[in-house]
Protein backbone atom coordinates (compact mmCIF):
# COMPACT_ATOMS: atom_id res chain seq x y z
CA UNK A 1 0.00 0.00 0.00
CA UNK A 2 1.38 2.61 -1.04
CA UNK A 3 1.48 6.54 1.10
CA UNK A 4 1.10 9.73 -1.02
CA UNK A 5 2.28 12.99 1.06
CA UNK A 6 -0.47 15.53 1.42
CA UNK A 7 0.85 19.22 0.88
CA UNK A 8 -1.17 21.79 3.04
CA UNK A 9 -2.52 24.30 0.35
CA UNK A 10 -1.42 27.04 2.85
CA UNK A 11 2.40 25.58 2.32
CA UNK A 12 2.06 26.96 -1.18
CA UNK A 13 2.97 30.07 -2.19
CA UNK A 14 0.18 31.76 -4.24
CA UNK A 15 2.65 33.25 -6.80
CA UNK A 16 6.15 33.72 -7.62
CA UNK A 17 8.64 36.12 -6.20
CA UNK A 18 7.68 39.76 -7.90
CA UNK A 19 10.92 41.30 -8.86
CA UNK A 20 11.15 45.19 -8.95
CA UNK A 21 13.09 46.47 -12.14
CA UNK A 22 16.53 48.30 -10.83
CA UNK A 23 15.81 52.17 -10.64
CA UNK A 24 18.71 54.09 -12.97
CA UNK A 25 20.07 55.52 -9.50
CA UNK A 26 21.25 52.45 -8.41
CA UNK A 27 22.78 51.48 -11.81
CA UNK A 28 24.34 54.59 -12.34
CA UNK A 29 25.89 53.85 -8.84
CA UNK A 30 27.22 50.67 -9.35
CA UNK A 31 29.04 51.95 -12.20
CA UNK A 32 30.88 54.54 -10.68
CA UNK A 33 31.90 52.22 -7.76
CA UNK A 34 32.81 49.44 -10.82
CA UNK A 35 34.96 52.18 -12.41
CA UNK A 36 36.36 53.46 -9.28
CA UNK A 37 37.44 50.20 -7.99
CA UNK A 38 38.87 49.36 -11.33
CA UNK A 39 40.95 52.37 -11.52
CA UNK A 40 42.15 51.91 -8.18
CA UNK A 41 43.59 48.43 -8.69
CA UNK A 42 45.44 49.70 -12.01
CA UNK A 43 46.93 52.49 -10.01
CA UNK A 44 48.16 50.13 -7.38
CA UNK A 45 49.78 47.32 -10.12
CA UNK A 46 51.09 50.30 -12.65
CA UNK A 47 53.95 50.85 -9.90
CA UNK A 48 54.33 47.15 -8.80
CA UNK A 49 55.01 46.24 -12.93
CA UNK A 50 57.00 49.22 -13.63
CA UNK A 51 59.06 48.19 -10.86
CA UNK A 52 59.08 44.29 -11.94
CA UNK A 53 59.93 45.33 -15.64
CA UNK A 54 62.77 47.98 -14.72
CA UNK A 55 64.75 45.18 -12.13
CA UNK A 56 64.21 42.13 -15.02
CA UNK A 57 65.38 44.36 -17.72
CA UNK A 58 68.02 45.37 -15.28
CA UNK A 59 68.99 42.61 -14.25
CA UNK A 60 68.65 39.46 -16.56
CA UNK A 61 72.00 40.24 -18.26
CA UNK A 62 73.67 39.17 -14.98
CA UNK A 63 71.77 36.32 -13.69
CA UNK A 64 72.14 34.40 -17.60
CA UNK A 65 75.47 34.01 -16.85
CA UNK A 66 76.77 30.38 -14.78
CA UNK A 67 79.27 31.86 -12.80
CA UNK A 68 76.22 33.98 -11.66
CA UNK A 69 74.78 31.25 -9.83
CA UNK A 70 78.30 28.93 -8.70
CA UNK A 71 81.14 31.54 -7.65
CA UNK A 72 81.51 34.16 -5.07
CA UNK A 73 83.46 37.41 -5.85
CA UNK A 74 85.95 36.46 -4.09
CA UNK A 75 89.27 38.10 -5.81
CA UNK A 76 87.08 40.40 -8.84
CA UNK A 77 87.69 43.73 -9.08
CA UNK A 78 84.92 46.60 -8.85
CA UNK A 79 85.13 47.21 -12.63
CA UNK A 80 85.39 43.51 -13.70
CA UNK A 81 82.06 41.59 -15.09
CA UNK A 82 83.04 38.28 -13.37
CA UNK A 83 81.99 36.37 -10.34
CA UNK A 84 78.56 35.68 -8.94
CA UNK A 85 76.32 35.48 -5.86
CA UNK A 86 76.54 32.45 -4.76
CA UNK A 87 78.17 33.24 -1.43
CA UNK A 88 75.22 35.46 -0.85
CA UNK A 89 72.73 33.45 -2.05
CA UNK A 90 73.58 30.71 0.28
CA UNK A 91 73.81 33.50 2.87
CA UNK A 92 70.64 34.19 2.52
CA UNK A 93 69.33 30.92 2.50
CA UNK A 94 71.17 29.85 5.40
CA UNK A 95 69.87 32.71 8.08
CA UNK A 96 66.69 32.19 7.02
CA UNK A 97 66.86 28.46 7.43
CA UNK A 98 68.37 28.61 10.88
CA UNK A 99 65.16 31.50 11.53
CA UNK A 100 62.94 29.24 11.02
CA UNK A 101 64.08 26.26 12.73
CA UNK A 102 64.15 28.54 15.49
CA UNK A 103 60.72 30.21 15.13
CA UNK A 104 58.67 27.20 13.64
CA UNK A 105 58.17 25.35 16.52
CA UNK A 106 57.82 28.13 18.96
CA UNK A 107 55.37 29.91 17.02
CA UNK A 108 53.26 26.50 16.33
CA UNK A 109 52.91 26.04 20.14
CA UNK A 110 52.05 29.26 20.92
CA UNK A 111 49.41 28.90 18.48
CA UNK A 112 48.26 25.91 19.77
CA UNK A 113 48.02 26.97 23.55
CA UNK A 114 46.32 30.49 22.33
CA UNK A 115 43.92 28.24 20.71
CA UNK A 116 43.03 25.43 22.76
CA UNK A 117 44.33 26.15 26.05
CA UNK A 118 44.73 29.69 26.25
CA UNK A 119 42.50 31.39 29.00
CA UNK A 120 42.81 33.90 31.74
CA UNK A 121 45.41 36.78 32.38
CA UNK A 122 48.85 34.41 30.75
CA UNK A 123 46.72 34.21 27.43
CA UNK A 124 45.87 37.74 27.07
CA UNK A 125 49.20 38.91 28.21
CA UNK A 126 50.63 36.59 24.86
CA UNK A 127 48.41 37.69 22.63
CA UNK A 128 49.46 41.38 23.51
CA UNK A 129 53.49 40.68 23.40
CA UNK A 130 52.45 38.95 20.25
CA UNK A 131 50.70 42.01 18.79
CA UNK A 132 53.64 44.15 20.24
CA UNK A 133 56.12 41.81 18.15
CA UNK A 134 53.86 42.42 15.29
CA UNK A 135 54.71 45.67 15.10
CA UNK A 136 57.99 46.77 15.90
CA UNK A 137 60.42 47.69 12.67
CA UNK A 138 63.70 45.46 11.57
CA UNK A 139 66.22 47.76 13.15
CA UNK A 140 64.41 47.59 16.64
CA UNK A 141 64.90 43.78 16.07
CA UNK A 142 68.27 44.33 14.86
CA UNK A 143 69.63 46.42 17.67
CA UNK A 144 67.69 44.25 20.63
CA UNK A 145 69.74 41.38 19.53
CA UNK A 146 72.67 43.80 18.99
CA UNK A 147 72.56 45.20 22.75
CA UNK A 148 71.67 41.43 24.36
CA UNK A 149 73.65 39.16 21.97
CA UNK A 150 77.00 41.45 21.34
CA UNK A 151 76.89 43.88 23.92
CA UNK A 152 75.71 42.13 27.17
CA UNK A 153 76.70 38.13 26.54
CA UNK A 154 80.05 39.57 24.51
CA UNK A 155 79.93 37.82 21.70
CA UNK A 156 80.77 38.56 18.15
CA UNK A 157 78.67 39.61 15.05
CA UNK A 158 77.47 36.40 12.82
CA UNK A 159 74.74 34.88 10.73
CA UNK A 160 73.68 33.61 13.53
CA UNK A 161 72.62 36.61 15.16
CA UNK A 162 71.18 38.16 12.30
CA UNK A 163 69.49 34.80 12.36
CA UNK A 164 67.91 35.69 15.92
CA UNK A 165 66.64 39.00 14.97
CA UNK A 166 64.99 37.64 11.96
CA UNK A 167 62.86 35.13 14.66
CA UNK A 168 61.52 38.08 16.60
CA UNK A 169 60.60 39.30 12.64
CA UNK A 170 59.08 35.86 12.13
CA UNK A 171 57.58 34.73 14.89
CA UNK A 172 55.01 36.71 15.29
CA UNK A 173 53.92 36.00 11.31
CA UNK A 174 53.52 32.25 12.15
CA UNK A 175 51.83 32.47 15.42
CA UNK A 176 49.16 34.34 13.78
CA UNK A 177 48.91 32.50 10.48
CA UNK A 178 49.05 28.87 12.72
CA UNK A 179 46.27 30.45 14.78
CA UNK A 180 43.69 31.54 12.21
CA UNK A 181 44.22 28.53 10.32
CA UNK A 182 43.61 26.07 14.15
CA UNK A 183 40.88 28.49 14.50
CA UNK A 184 39.25 27.48 11.14
CA UNK A 185 38.98 23.71 11.80
CA UNK A 186 35.23 22.73 12.93
CA UNK A 187 34.72 22.20 16.71
CA UNK A 188 32.45 19.52 15.01
CA UNK A 189 36.22 17.69 14.59
CA UNK A 190 37.37 17.89 18.07
CA UNK A 191 33.77 16.87 19.70
CA UNK A 192 33.61 13.40 17.79
CA UNK A 193 37.60 12.86 19.19
CA UNK A 194 36.71 13.34 22.31
CA UNK A 195 32.92 11.55 22.01
CA UNK A 196 35.38 8.36 21.21
CA UNK A 197 37.83 9.20 24.13
CA UNK A 198 40.89 10.37 22.57
CA UNK A 199 42.78 12.68 25.03
CA UNK A 200 42.90 16.37 24.21
CA UNK A 201 46.84 16.53 23.05
CA UNK A 202 45.89 13.31 20.85
CA UNK A 203 43.28 15.08 19.20
CA UNK A 204 45.43 18.25 18.16
CA UNK A 205 48.58 16.19 17.16
CA UNK A 206 46.11 13.74 15.40
CA UNK A 207 42.82 15.48 14.22
CA UNK A 208 43.36 19.16 14.25
CA UNK A 209 47.04 19.84 13.02
CA UNK A 210 46.61 17.63 9.99
CA UNK A 211 42.81 19.15 8.64
CA UNK A 212 44.68 22.41 9.06
CA UNK A 213 48.28 21.64 7.94
CA UNK A 214 48.31 23.16 4.39
CA UNK A 215 47.46 26.75 5.61
CA UNK A 216 50.21 26.07 8.50
CA UNK A 217 53.25 25.32 5.58
CA UNK A 218 51.32 28.24 3.53
CA UNK A 219 51.83 30.60 6.48
CA UNK A 220 55.54 29.32 7.33
CA UNK A 221 56.56 29.55 3.96
CA UNK A 222 55.52 33.26 3.00
CA UNK A 223 57.11 34.33 6.97
CA UNK A 224 60.22 33.03 5.35
CA UNK A 225 59.91 34.63 2.22
CA UNK A 226 59.03 37.80 4.33
CA UNK A 227 61.81 37.80 6.31
CA UNK A 228 64.82 37.06 3.31
CA UNK A 229 64.48 40.61 2.07
CA UNK A 230 65.38 42.38 5.10
CA UNK A 231 68.23 44.80 5.25
CA UNK A 232 68.61 46.27 8.91
CA UNK A 233 69.49 42.77 10.51
CA UNK A 234 72.27 42.41 8.46
CA UNK A 235 73.49 45.74 8.02
CA UNK A 236 74.19 46.02 12.35
CA UNK A 237 74.75 42.21 13.14
CA UNK A 238 77.34 40.94 10.58
CA UNK A 239 79.82 41.74 8.16
CA UNK A 240 80.07 41.48 4.60
CA UNK A 241 82.29 39.20 2.80
CA UNK A 242 83.14 38.96 -0.71
CA UNK A 243 83.82 35.19 -0.02
CA UNK A 244 81.59 32.39 1.20
CA UNK A 245 81.71 31.55 5.36
CA UNK A 246 80.39 28.33 6.20
CA UNK A 247 80.15 28.83 9.53
CA UNK A 248 77.35 30.87 10.84
CA UNK A 249 78.99 31.69 14.55
CA UNK A 250 81.90 33.61 13.49
CA UNK A 251 82.92 35.93 10.78
CA UNK A 252 81.57 37.98 7.98
CA UNK A 253 78.72 36.31 5.91
CA UNK A 254 77.26 37.76 2.72
CA UNK A 255 73.55 37.77 1.93
CA UNK A 256 71.46 39.43 -1.20
CA UNK A 257 70.16 42.72 0.57
CA UNK A 258 73.56 43.48 2.06
CA UNK A 259 75.29 42.93 -1.59
CA UNK A 260 73.08 45.68 -2.81
CA UNK A 261 73.82 47.65 -0.04
CA UNK A 262 77.59 47.39 -0.58
CA UNK A 263 77.69 47.75 -3.71
CA UNK A 264 75.72 50.78 -3.72
CA UNK A 265 79.24 52.39 -3.01
CA UNK A 266 80.47 51.25 -6.82
CA UNK A 267 79.59 53.92 -9.30
CA UNK A 268 80.78 51.79 -11.99
CA UNK A 269 78.63 49.50 -14.53
CA UNK A 270 79.60 46.44 -12.90
CA UNK A 271 78.74 47.53 -9.89
CA UNK A 272 75.42 48.51 -10.80
CA UNK A 273 74.95 45.35 -12.41
CA UNK A 274 75.56 43.43 -9.64
CA UNK A 275 72.84 45.06 -7.52
CA UNK A 276 69.72 44.77 -10.48
CA UNK A 277 71.24 41.00 -10.75
CA UNK A 278 70.88 40.73 -6.92
CA UNK A 279 67.49 42.12 -6.52
CA UNK A 280 66.07 39.92 -9.36
CA UNK A 281 68.13 36.97 -7.80
CA UNK A 282 66.17 37.61 -4.56
CA UNK A 283 63.05 38.10 -6.02
CA UNK A 284 63.13 34.74 -8.35
CA UNK A 285 63.91 33.40 -5.00
CA UNK A 286 60.77 34.85 -3.31
CA UNK A 287 58.56 33.73 -5.62
CA UNK A 288 59.54 30.09 -5.85
CA UNK A 289 59.23 30.27 -2.02
CA UNK A 290 55.29 31.84 -2.65
CA UNK A 291 54.92 28.57 -5.70
CA UNK A 292 56.25 26.20 -3.30
CA UNK A 293 53.95 27.19 -0.70
CA UNK A 294 50.94 27.30 -3.04
CA UNK A 295 51.89 23.76 -4.70
CA UNK A 296 52.44 22.50 -0.90
CA UNK A 297 49.50 23.37 0.30
CA UNK A 298 47.21 21.65 -2.49
CA UNK A 299 49.63 18.52 -1.59
CA UNK A 300 48.58 18.03 1.97
CA UNK A 301 45.30 19.74 1.90
CA UNK A 302 42.58 17.56 3.08
CA UNK A 303 41.12 15.67 0.66
CA UNK A 304 37.05 15.47 0.00
CA UNK A 305 35.18 13.14 -1.95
Amino acid sequence: MSTVAKVDVLDQPASGPIFQPISSRRRTTNVIARVLVTLAFLIAVVPLLWVLYTVISRGFEAITSSSWWTKSLQGVLPEQFAGGVYHAIYGTIVQSLIAAVISVPLGIMVAIYLVEYGRGRLARTTTFLVDVLSGIPSIVAALFIFSVWITTIGLTQSAFAVSLALVLLMLPVVIRSTEEMLRLVPDELREASYALGIPKWKTILRIVLPTALSGIISGILLAVARVMGETAPVLVLVGYSRAINFDVFSGNMASLPLLMYTELTNPLPAGQMRIWGAALTLILIIALLNVAAAVIAKIVAPKTR
